[in-house]
């Protein structure tokens, strides 16, 4: 065996990976990798499970939130089985445990007031952006995919929008170690996510006369050939949210608002999902459905009606 440093493992990993992957996957590994896992483990040459667990929680402690501190161990993982097979590193069972007393996260979304006032102005105010917003919440489209949306995606025949593909800006590094940002337009990250959203009846009253006359290779948004990146778009969101003096939630807050009132509405959860383009059904089961108490009460009283 040659035993190597983690970061000579790390930087071998790279550049085996980068043949493999999306250029957006690629980018997302070398910035976990490059931010975190080199500076912490740069030197060593056997990562063990303590020395994990205790990064963990130090990394806990400083407030990086766990959801980041996931990715990054699954990084850490395949590079480490990547130096396993190629016996650069010994190998270690490594399970790591998060503490049990963090608070769940609240999913931001508009109260149904304010999600009728938003809508109500976007429906009377058309602009393309506008529009955009609209779409978001009658469909649940994420800002890349609502950002990469084309007048070609726009199916009137079948009455649906076609999600194909999205936009993010990723961090680059090349070959000369160069780090910059790029926009990129590429096909959603999973094959869930590649789906046909059908349009509402009002989505197909402001298509009907617009898509006889638009250019099917602009996008939506700019109704140009240039799209308008999620960054420049999440601003004007922000604008519009102040002017109408509505609570400031993130642009994802759209998403999970559209969801949630699919599911108050009583819309199956594997429809909702697959509306989402959610992976697994879980994922849906975990971020929206949450019965209150008024619920709860009447399913005991069901249950107990039907002895």
């Amino acid at each position: 065996m040659t035993k190597l440093k983690f970061i000579d493992v790390a930087n071998d990993w790279k550049l085996e990976k980068k043949q493999y992957v999306k250029l957006s996957t690629y980018s997302a590994y070398c910035l976990l990798c490059d931010n975190h896992l080199i500076p912490a483990f740069a030197e060593l040459y056997d990562i063990t499970e303590p020395i994990v667990q205790t990064y963990v929680l130090n990394e806990l402690k400083k407030g990086l939130n766990e959801k980041t501190i996931k990715d990054i161990l699954i990084v850490l993982k395949m590079i480490l089985k990547f130096g396993v097979k190629n016996n650069f590193m010994e190998f270690h069972q490594i399970d790591i445990r998060f503490p049990t007393n963090h608070e769940r996260k609240i999913v931001e979304v508009l109260t149904k007031d304010n999600q009728k006032k938003l809508m109500n102005y976007l429906y009377q105010n058309f602009t393309f952006k506008n529009l955009g917003i609209f779409l978001c919440l009658s469909t649940g489209l994420r800002i890349g995919e609502i950002c990469a949306l084309k007048w070609e995606d726009v199916d009137m025949s079948e009455k649906v929008i076609k999600v194909r593909h999205t936009i993010q800006r990723v961090y680059i590094a090349d070959d000369t170690n160069k780090k910059y940002t790029k926009l990129l337009v590429g096909t959603p990250k999973t094959k869930e996510s590649t789906r046909d959203i059908p349009l509402s009846t009002d989505l197909v009253k402001i298509f009907n006369p617009l898509i006889k006359v638009v250019n099917k290779d602009y996008y939506i948004l700019t109704n140009d050939i240039k799209p308008t990146e999620p960054r420049t778009y999440r601003n004007y969101y922000k604008k519009i949210l102040k002017k109408l003096e509505i609570p400031d939630i993130k642009f994802h807050g759209l998403r999970h608002s559209f969801a949630t009132r699919c599911i108050e509405a009583n819309g199956d959860y594997k429809t909702v999902s697959v509306i989402l383009g959610h992976s697994n059904i879980s994922t849906t089961l975990n971020l929206y459905v949450h019965p209150n108490k008024e619920q709860k009460k009447k399913c005991i009283d069901k249950m107990l009606k039907s002895l």
